[in-house]
Parts: C-alpha cells; sequence; structure tokens
C-alpha cells in the first residue's frame, strides 16, 4: 500500500533527510536506473520539462519498479494537471510559485479526496491497480499522497507562517534561484542577503515543527542545507549530472 510507503518515506525524513533530484529526460530507463542508486525520490518536472501525460505514465511505472517516490512538480495548481498526476499513481504533488494561504487550501483540496479535499473520484486509473483495488481501500490510501509547496519568491516567504499553517501540508520547498532573483541577487544563491533568509525560515519552521525541502546542485550546498536541518533535498537535474559526468570523463583524457 501506497500510505506505508509513504510513512516511511515521511519518518525517514523527519530523523534525517531525503535525498533525490530533478528530472528532464523522456526516457524512462534513466528513471529507474537512478532508483538503484540509494536515492530515495524523483522530482518529474512539468514544469520546466518536456513531459508529457504519456511519457509521466512510464516514468512512473520506472519509478514503482525502481523504489523511487515519485513526486510530480505540476506547473500550477491546477485540478485537471493535478489529478491526472495522481490518477497514473504519483505519490505526490509538487506545486510552484505558491504564495497565499489560499493557495495551499486549494492544492490540498485539489489532492485529496473526502473529508480532505475535494479530488474528482474515478477508480478505474493506474493509480488504483485499474480497478481492481477495492475501492474504499483506495480512496484511504490515496489521500496519503505527499503535498509539497514551492515558496519561490519573497512574497511566498512572507506568506510562510500562514502558509505552513495549512493543514495536509507535507513538506515546505525553498527555490533558491527563484528567491534570490526576488530579492535582487539574481543567481547568487549563496549571497548573505539570501542565506538569511533561508535560515530565518529555517527557524520559523523549526517552531512549528514544519519539514522543509530545498535544491542544490554542488556538494556544499547541500552539506550546507543538510546542516542546517532540510529534510526533503533535490539534488540537481539529471540531465545537468549526466553532462557533469560526461565532462569530467573528458577532462581525464585531456590530461593525457
Amino acid at each position: 500500500m501506497q500510505s506505508e510507503i509513504i510513512r516511511l518515506f515521511k519518518e525517514k525524513s523527519k530523523k534525517s533527510n531525503v535525498l533525490g533530484y530533478f528530472s528532464k529526460t523522456t526516457d524512462s530507463s534513466l528513471i529507474e536506473v537512478s532508483g538503484f542508486s540509494g536515492f530515495d525520490f524523483v522530482i518529474l518536472d512539468m514544469e520546466h520539462g518536456p513531459i508529457g501525460m504519456e511519457t509521466l505514465k512510464h516514468h512512473l511505472m520506472a519509478c514503482k519498479n525502481a523504489g523511487l517516490i515519485s513526486i510530480v512538480r505540476v506547473h500550477s495548481y491546477d485540478s485537471e494537471l493535478i489529478g491526472k498526476a495522481l490518477d497514473l499513481g504519483a505519490n505526490g504533488i509538487q506545486v510552484p510559485k505558491v504564495t497565499s494561504a489560499d493557495q495551499a487550501h486549494i492544492t490540498v483540496k485539489l489532492s485529496k479526496f473526502h473529508p480532505y479535499g475535494e479530488r474528482g473520484v474515478c477508480r478505474f486509473v493506474r493509480g488504483a491497480n485499474y480497478a481492481s483495488m477495492d475501492r474504499f481501500d483506495f480512496f484511504k490510501d490515496a489521500n496519503s499522497n505527499l503535498v509539497i509547496l514551492q515558496l519561490e519568491g519573497i512574497e511566498g516567504v512572507q506568506a510562510f507562517n500562514s502558509i505552513s499553517e495549512v493543514s495536509g501540508i507535507d513538506y515546505i520547498f525553498i527555490g533558491p534561484y527563484d528567491l534570490s532573483q526576488s530579492l535582487g541577487y539574481p543567481g547568487q544563491v549563496e549571497h548573505p542577503e539570501v542565506l538569511k533568509c533561508v535560515e530565518n525560515l529555517v527557524k520559523s519552521a523549526r517552531k512549528k515543527g514544519v519539514m522543509l525541502g530545498t535544491f542544490c546542485d554542488t556538494p556544499n550546498s547541500l552539506i550546507k542545507w543538510i546542516n542546517l536541518g532540510f529534510n526533503y533535498l533535490a539534488y540537481s537535474v539529471d540531465v545537468a549530472l549526466f553532462n557533469e559526468k560526461l565532462i569530467e570523463i573528458n577532462k581525464l583524457r585531456n590530461q593525457n
């Protein structure tokens, strides 16, 4: 059952952290391969990536086969996008550019069945094992799916306290690149003002018992966010990691 898998995932993130990455590939075999690396989850990117619904279905199959928690980043809190991703069997959704508690409430409603939300009901979907799963077990189990909200600008950061009080949110994800731009330092994710803002969010999250996530793309930044207490860490992007490894190998060749 999904609920047990997600329970263990959340328990691990509370005790230490969970590690994943963003995916922009359309090749499901790369998703499957990464599941054997020890990573905990993958964020299948439908906001900035080329993934369509047909590709998403195959990616989700690969995630399940390789033991990866599957998170789909949709491009907004859209009923159709969220519903289709969850119907296809995603373990959770990640919504960008959240700026208010109202948007957070809407996202939860679109992601959950009664009594927590108003997600469109259909059990003849992959998420319900194509109706072979008992309908009532499906409705209950599906409500364990993960809801992750991204705060990417100063407006969302300022609304952190009210957003974090919305029931049904599992992680609040801080987008460092968009935050740096919002603060006037585009791309300078380690600028003192950006780090100060992030550290203040961490303090607020600790007081409220909220689990935080973020993105990083260097080993040093990964260690920094782990030491700050982030629970849900997305390290780089699959295509970038592949490119970096090829460059590294090419440099070895050129040294001889």
